[in-house]
């Protein structure tokens, strides 16, 4: 049987949600007054390689050197083949291989 959700779980999950959809609702609101040229265009194209950037290099430092060699040959896999899950893949047993090794 399932546990009973409590209500300061559900307000959460619900305050979470309406955050999310707040913030979609927001940038298409604003997305037609934006500007379409220029330097705040460039800058919001170049935006989500930047956040992408942020999220994944603290998880490359904190494996260390095994987690550079990863990302190294993540990059060169991909590059070569064009197919990201195989290089997400080679990534991964990397880190997979180090960690079971005690690296």
């Amino acid at each position: 049987m399932l546990p009973a959700l409590e209500l300061p779980a559900l307000a959460a999950i619900g305050l979470a949600a309406l955050g999310t959809y707040g913030l979609r609702l927001g940038g298409l609101l604003l997305a037609s007054r934006l500007p379409r040229t220029g330097r705040f265009r460039r800058g919001l194209d170049a935006l989500p390689g930047a956040l992408l950037f942020a999220l994944v290099v603290p998880s490359i430092a904190a494996e260390g050197p095994w987690g550079m060699v990863a990302t190294g040959l993540t990059a060169l896999v991909v590059l070569r083949t064009r197919n990201t899950l195989a290089a997400m893949a080679v990534g991964v047993a990397v880190v997979w291989a180090a960690r079971g090794a005690g690296l």
